[in-house]
């Protein structure tokens, strides 16, 4: 099912602890608040859930009709949810294995689900419409529908503002007091995913026609960088908030956002090169929330762990899947262990550090 790298010369920090089989490609994988379950989904409907430490499989969730689209735990507490291509948020309590509540999303492709962290309201992205629940599943406001289909969903740090990424447009809300936008960043063009930095003060997305746009929020001021292989699909925040990483390619290439007074505008970034295959695309990063540690996935089958800032080389650690891509990643609560599914349908959890 997978294979373990002999890695250089210095020791691999990328630790297998278990794999398992599941029935076909990984699109989400989630992890239990208190680090002692994770939570894969296949592509096809089904969810499993693990127990951790030995890998030992707990439940299987029928999840959804037609398909799986995404997972996410709720912060300090027993709830998983889980949205697909059914017209339904689900909710499970995943340590019984039974679902809690069946939701409506309000469309039938269903592709976000996000929690507040305080864990009390979830986001749902459904076509062009977003719907917010409290945590006992009861219905609190369904956003206006955007331009185009919702591609992604965040809740701006430090805040209860909402951010929805749609055609032409980045809008935030407050969907606990109403439905006028707080800000919108519009520009034309079709992204693809969001990620805020971590003191929320800079946003950016990822974009179809192979750029990165780049939003300074509070100002409403923008850059873009371009030269990307391929869309790009793949970003990640170091915990300081000055360190992006992007994909759009086979080589992850990290922009120091402090590198000058106006950010990382006119500077070159730092490329990790020679841990993905030149022909493939990466498939998904990883920063840890409270370290210095980046993971990357790729089409390659290979998920590489990177220390970016470090002196004698960044690449500190390495796995190959056999016979499919590494599609995604997960760090754990306490960033110790990190998860990777493969596209062939497999689960992989290490020790990192």
């Amino acid at each position: 099912m997978a294979r373990f790298n002999l890695f250089g010369k210095s020791e691999n920090r990328l630790r297998p602890v278990w794999q398992a089989a599941v029935p076909d490609h990984v699109i989400s994988v989630a992890w239990s608040p208190d680090g002692a379950h994770v939570a894969a989904a296949a592509i096809s409907g089904p969810i499993l859930v693990f127990d951790a430490r030995t890998g030992k499989p707990l439940h299987e969730l029928k999840g959804h009709g037609f398909g799986t689209a995404a997972l996410a735990w709720q912060p300090n507490g027993a709830l998983l949810a889980s949205v697909g291509q059914d017209k339904k948020v689900r909710l499970w309590s995943a340590a019984a294995g039974t679902e809690a509540h069946a939701l409506d999303a309000g469309a039938s492709w269903g592709e976000k689900v996000v929690w507040h962290p305080s864990g009390q309201y979830l986001a749902a992205a459904a076509g062009k419409v977003c719907r917010v629940f409290d945590s006992t599943g009861a219905l609190l406001r369904e956003l206006p529908a955007q331009a185009g289909t919702v591609m992604d969903a965040k809740w701006r740090p430090g805040t209860n503002h909402l951010t929805l990424l749609a055609y032409g447009a980045a809008t935030t809300y407050d969907p606990l007091r109403g439905t006028d936008p707080v800000k919108v960043l519009a520009w034309k063009g079709s992204p693809l995913v969001m990620a805020w930095s971590p003191d929320g003060k800079i946003l950016a997305h990822g974009n179809q026609d192979s750029t990165v746009h780049f939003w300074y929020y509070d100002e409403s001021r923008d850059l873009q960088m371009w030269g990307y292989r391929t869309k790009v699909r793949e970003l990640a925040w170091d915990m300081s908030s000055r360190y992006l990483a992007t994909g759009g390619g086979p080589v992850v290439c990290v922009w120091d956002c402090q590198a000058g007074p106006n950010g990382p505008e006119g500077s070159k970034p730092t490329m990790l090169q020679d841990g993905h295959d030149e022909e493939g695309t990466l498939t998904a990063l990883a920063y840890q929330s409270r370290g210095f540690l980046l993971a990357s996935a790729g089409t390659d089958g290979r998920v590489i762990l990177w220390q970016p800032t470090a002196r004698r080389g960044a690449q500190v650690g390495a796995f190959e899947f056999a016979g499919g891509e590494a599609s995604v990643l997960a760090w754990s609560a306490d960033e110790k262990s990190l998860a990777a599914g493969c596209g062939s349908g497999a689960l992989a959890v290490f020790r990192a550090g």
